[in-house]
């Protein structure tokens, strides 16, 4: 008997479904009255409640359930969560400033986690079980999460180290979009097959094109926007002249 995937059967044109998970949900409402704890001042409390409302809508909505039928949709399940969700909350819990955090180890771990869970093996894991599905998306997450955070405790202190990390992971998300992209064949058919992805008017492999492009573009045009502002902020910081010490 085959296993329904956690956000259910593949969906048609006019039948998606929102997740209507009781423990999901409940998770997300307590993290939701912890944000006004966690997000302390005024200005970060938006930007942690806007990605916390990215965070329920990516988990939630019914590219939940779309995303069982075209791997398009899980790739932009997964910006969200990586590239809105975790940016506004690692801002809006942390902040900016403080004890710097060296992004080096989170850069690699969200790297990681990008490249393993978007082979086709992880990928097909992830449909077999609910257990793959939330180690899937936790592990996502919370590396982006710890990445981000580094990166904007970082950005005053060492813009320069947050731009090297920023472009690095520029480069690595947008190779992956490119192969993904490129790809002279479907690469995942076990769970993307031509029967599933045709009622929604692509083939297995237009799908996975989109889905590449969806990490190519987006993922590689914001990292590098903010490697170049932690750049700029590094060129400004050493082009002002030093303050001359009091007579």
């Amino acid at each position: 008997m085959p296993t329904i995937p956690y956000c259910g059967t593949p969906p048609l044109p006019g039948d998606v479904a929102w997740n209507l998970d009781p423990v999901l949900i409940s998770a997300l409402l307590l993290a939701g009255l912890a944000m006004p704890w966690r997000a302390r001042g005024a200005a970060r409390l938006p930007a942690a409640l806007l990605g916390w409302a990215v965070l329920a809508l990516a988990l939630v909505s019914p590219l939940c359930n779309l995303s069982v039928a075209l791997f398009s949709a899980r790739v932009a399940q997964h910006m969200l969560l990586t590239l809105l969700a975790a940016p506004l909350l690692a801002y809006g819990i942390w902040g900016t400033g403080g004890k710097v955090w060296r992004p080096g180890a989170p850069g690699a771990a969200f790297a990681l986690a990008l490249w393993a869970w978007h082979l086709p093996g992880p990928y097909a894991a992830s449909f077999a079980a609910d257990l793959t599905y939330w180690a899937m998306h936790a592990t996502l997450f919370g590396a982006a999460l710890w990445f981000w955070a580094a990166l904007c405790r970082g950005v005053v202190a060492r813009p320069d180290a947050a731009a090297l990390a920023a472009l690095a992971i520029a480069v690595q998300m947008g190779l992956l979009g490119a192969l993904l992209t490129l790809a002279p064949r479907p690469l995942f058919l076990s769970v993307h097959g031509p029967g599933i992805t045709a009622p929604w008017g692509l083939s297995p492999l237009e799908d996975q094109q989109l889905g590449g492009l969806l990490m190519w573009v987006p993922g590689g045009l914001l990292f590098a926007a903010f490697a170049v502002a932690g750049l700029g902020l590094s060129l400004r910081a050493g082009a002002t002249p030093a303050a001359r010490p009091a007579r």
